[in-house]
C-alpha cells in the first residue's frame, strides 16, 4: 500500500488559518479511496466528510431505470458531504469513487464543534459550496448545449486539475456513465480527440498528449468553473517546518492502522 507524500495535500483543509487546521487535526482519519466505492447512496444519513488527498469521487445522479450522469467531480480542491454542513444531512445523489487514491475523513460531531464556532472554517466551506454549485450548473449547461467532443474534452481537463499525472485509468464505458451518454459516442469522440494527437487511449488508459490542444478545443464552461473556484477559494497557508514534519508522521501511523480496515464503515 503506497502512503501519501508530504507534498500531496487537500487544498481546503491547507487553506484552513494553523490554528484551526491544528484543532481538526486529531479527528482527520486517512483512508484509502478503492476504484468504485461508494461514499455514500442517495438518501443515506451522512456519518463521514471526505477531503480527497490524491484520488477523485464522482457526484453522480441515478435514475429510475438504472441510467446516470454526473453532476460534480471532487478531488483534492475541494471535499465531500456538503449536505452536513448545509443541514439536509443526506443527499438525492451518489457518490463513487472513480478515481482511486487516498482522502482524510472526519466524523460528523467532531467536524461541527468547529464549523459551528461561525469562524475561518465555516467561511471556506459556503464558498467552496458556491464553487462546487457553479460546477453543478455549468456541468448541466454544458450537457445540453456542447457537443460530446467539448464535453469529453471539459471532462479529462477537470480529471488532470485532480491528478498529478496525464494518465487516467478509466474505461470507455464509466465515462459515458459520467456524461450520461452512450458508450459508442464516448469512442466516437476520443477518436477525434486521438485522431487529432490530443490523446492517446488504450486498454482503460487515457494519456493527455497536449493538453493546450485539449483548452484550444474546449467549451467555455471548463474556465467559467475554474475561474469560479480560483476566485473563490484561497491559495494554501504554508505552515512552519516543524508542523508539518509531525503531521507528516502522525499521518502515516495512522495510515498504517487505517488502511486495514477500510472501506468498511464503522457505526457512527
Amino acid at each position: 500500500m503506497t502512503e501519501l507524500q508530504s507534498h500531496q495535500k487537500n487544498h481546503l483543509l491547507e487553506a484552513l488559518p494553523t490554528e484551526v487546521y491544528e484543532r481538526l487535526f486529531p479527528f482527520l482519519e486517512p483512508v484509502p479511496l478503492p476504484l468504485g466505492y461508494v461514499l455514500y447512496e442517495s438518501g443515506d444519513a451522512l456519518h463521514y466528510l471526505y477531503f480527497p488527498v490524491t484520488g477523485i469521487a464522482s457526484l453522480l445522479y441515478v435514475m429510475e431505470n438504472g441510467s446516470s450522469a454526473e453532476i460534480a467531480m471532487v478531488g483534492n480542491e475541494g471535499m465531500v458531504g456538503v449536505a452536513l454542513f448545509m443541514g439536509g444531512g443526506s443527499m438525492p445523489n451518489r457518490a463513487l469513487v472513480q478515481s482511486t487514491g487516498y482522502a482524510y475523513r472526519i466524523r460528523k460531531q467532531h467536524f461541527m464543534l468547529e464549523f459551528n464556532r461561525n469562524g475561518a472554517l465555516l467561511r471556506l466551506l459556503l464558498r467552496y459550496t458556491q464553487a462546487l454549485i457553479t460546477q453543478m450548473a455549468q456541468t448541466a449547461v454544458c450537457n445540453r448545449h456542447h457537443s460530446l467532443d467539448q464535453q469529453l474534452c471539459r471532462w479529462l481537463l477537470f480529471n488532470l486539475d485532480r491528478l498529478e499525472s496525464n494518465t487516467l485509468t478509466i474505461t470507455q464505458e464509466l465515462i459515458a456513465h459520467m456524461l450520461g451518454v452512450r458508450r459508442e459516442g464516448v469512442t466516437e469522440a476520443a477518436g477525434k480527440l486521438q485522431r487529432a494527437g490530443l490523446i492517446d487511449h488504450h486498454r482503460g488508459q487515457i494519456t493527455v498528449l497536449d493538453r493546450p490542444g485539449l483548452e484550444m478545443r474546449v467549451c467555455e464552461c471548463y474556465q467559467v468553473v475554474k475561474t469560479e473556484f480560483n476566485r473563490l477559494l484561497p491559495a494554501s497557508n504554508q505552515r512552519n517546518t516543524s508542523t508539518s514534519n509531525i503531521n507528516a508522521l502522525c499521518y502515516r501511523d495512522s495510515f498504517k492502522k487505517t488502511a486495514l480496515r477500510y472501506p468498511q464503515e464503522e457505526s457512527a
